[in-house]
């Protein structure tokens, strides 16, 4: 190796599977450079794979931009095509898997995971070149004729589980409806106690009566609002008077709070423990506000009186579930379902 024209990283060496392999700091300014979307040197079998969804590109910029205090990305994983070397600092058997990593700069390098952090590293540089110091940590494996780096992809991805919308929402410390959603099931007194907050549906025999998530798209349809939008003390205070009526207008739901139904019969016999109730009901409560703006609680209150049993055919079949008795949740299932709600609610 020509050692004059080589890329030098600070690295540490690893095994797996009897190979090498190595993690580096690499600054963000480099990430570009180094990897380059070259169609015509990347093998054509290698392509398909790899092609960018570039609408995911922005949402990823800005995520940089608006939080270059506390972003945090992951590894990039990469096959490197070429000659490195590896010169540890220390013979010492504690140290000696420290040390240069050596990659010669003709090298070829493709990307196995990561591509469009690539991208959105490269983006946010055009707008904020300050970053260009900070670093990501990058895993390099040698791949002479990027022959394993398919089988790379392939297994990277094998054991990928993505997390629930649940969980995202929980974990999201960002979003003003996910701080909202959070908050309101903390105070609230019935979904404190029964909402999952981990699970996106609820098995026929959980303890639970809501996932977070039903709760989270209950409350975008409620005030009209998008994941990432800011909401108004107004608003909020909206969400919050909504689902206090509504907790206590559900007879169902207080009779799962003082222990007289439990959440798996209430699933069984009625529609009021599935996701396509509340998220009817955001409906509902957003055109109450609309339509009736001074009186709108005293038409929520009515819920109380409503046959929310699935044994009322008359009123859900067709809504909110199908011929089968299936509960379905479409946006045609929770429009149709919201407008008989509300058609309902003006007959009493």
């Amino acid at each position: 190796m020509d050692f004059s024209f080589t890329y030098n990283f600070p690295a540490l060496r690893g095994f797996q599977a009897g190979k090498e392999y190595y993690v580096v700091m690499c600054p963000l300014r480099l990430i570009p450079k180094i990897f380059l979307f070259d169609e015509e040197e990347i093998p054509v079998e290698y392509r398909a794979q790899r092609i960018l969804n570039r609408s995911r590109i922005p949402e990823m910029t800005n995520y940089i931009l608006d939080n270059t205090n506390n972003y945090v990305f992951s590894s990039i994983t990469a096959s490197v095509d070429g000659e490195l070397y590896f010169e540890s600092l220390d013979a010492n058997s504690n140290t000696q898997d420290l040390g240069l990593l050596k990659i010669s700069m003709d090298s070829r390098f493709l990307i196995n995971d990561g591509q469009h952090r690539r991208a959105a590293i490269e983006e946010a540089l055009k707008i904020a070149p300050e970053l260009g110091n900070e670093t990501i940590s990058v895993v390099f494996f040698h791949d002479t004729g990027l022959n394993r780096s398919q089988q790379i992809f392939s297994d990277l991805n094998l054991h990928a589980i993505n997390t629930t919308s649940s969980i995202g929402i929980l974990y999201d410390h960002r979003d003003p409806l996910s701080l909202v959603t959070k908050s309101l099931v903390g105070e609230n007194t019935f979904l404190s106690r029964y909402t999952d907050k981990e699970k996106v549906s609820l098995s026929k025999n959980s303890p639970k009566v809501l996932a977070l998530n039903f709760i989270f798209n209950t409350n975008k349809r409620l005030i009209s609002k998008s994941k990432g939008a800011s909401i108004t003390e107004e608003e909020k205070a909206f969400i919050f008077e909504f689902w206090d009526i509504l907790c206590n207008s559900i007879v169902e739901w207080q009779a799962v709070l003082n222990k007289e139904l439990s959440p798996r019969d209430l699933r069984i016999n009625s529609i009021v423990g599935h996701s396509v109730f509340v998220e009817s009901i955001g409906e509902v409560g957003k055109q109450l506000k609309v339509d009736c703006p001074d009186n709108w609680k005293q038409k929520l209150g009515k819920l109380k009186y409503i046959d929310w049993s699935r044994s009322n055919t008359e009123d859900w079949l067709g809504c909110a579930f199908n011929e089968n008795g299936r509960i379905q949740k479409t946006n045609h299932n929770i429009t149709s379902t919201a407008n008989r709600i509300k058609y309902l609610i003006e007959q009493l």
